[in-house]
This record gives structure tokens, sequence and C-alpha cells, in this order.
């Protein structure tokens, strides 16, 4: 977790991005601990409360698991539930939109694919 935060969107959801990316890059792996949210409040200089709602969407999503008293834990099936969600987030905000606007310019996904193909 050596990114910096940012101004571009909220400090939670940036901690619970980097999270996904520790797990992407098997930086963190199924069913390891995580950092505490006191660990990652220290380290970002952030409230704890801060990082815990980070942590919290994770949970919320089955990415992480909470174990009483000990911590949270990285979910069996965390890596490629990221994968998941990414490739739909991908395809909404990219894929979709790119559709929609060669439709409104005539153009047929199978012109897509080829002018996509093509283009070096």
């Amino acid at each position: 977790m050596n990114e910096i935060l940012n101004q571009e969107k909220s400090i939670y959801l940036q901690i619970s991005e980097m999270i996904e990316n520790d797990i992407l890059r098997d930086i963190l792996m199924e069913e390891e601990k995580v950092p505490s949210t006191n660990e990652l409040a220290k380290y970002f200089k952030i409230n704890p409360a801060t990082a815990a709602k980070g942590m919290n969407l994770l949970v919320d999503e089955e990415i992480l698991y909470k174990k009483r008293g000990i911590g949270m834990f990285v979910s069996k099936g965390a890596k490629e539930a990221i994968k998941k969600k990414r490739k739909d987030q991908f395809y909404e905000n990219y894929i979709k939109a790119m559709l929609d606007e060669a439709a409104s310019l005539g153009i047929s996904e199978s012109d897509l694919i080829e002018m996509i193909k093509n283009h070096d």
C-alpha cells in the first residue's frame, strides 16, 4: 500500500481501492490479515473512522471478512470478485458509452470492432 491519497475522490473510497489493488497484485492473499483501521489511519494520517468506512465497503461486498477480536482478512474468491466488479465497471463506464456513441454515428458493432482491430 505505497499509494498516495489525492483530492479527486473520497478518502474512504481510495482506501478500499488500495486494498483491492493489493489483492489484485497478490500483495494481499486470500485468508491473509489486512492492515487494521488504526494502522491505516496512522500510515495515511487520517481518522480511523474513515479507514473503517473504506474497509467496511469491502466487508459489505464480501471482499474482506471480520474475525472478532483478531482483525479483517481477505475472503476466499476476493480476487475474482474484484475482477468481475471492475470488468462490470469498465463496461458501464467505457464500452457502453462507446457503443452508444457509435450507434449515434451510425457505426455498427461489427464496424466498430473492425475499426479497433485495424487501428494502430
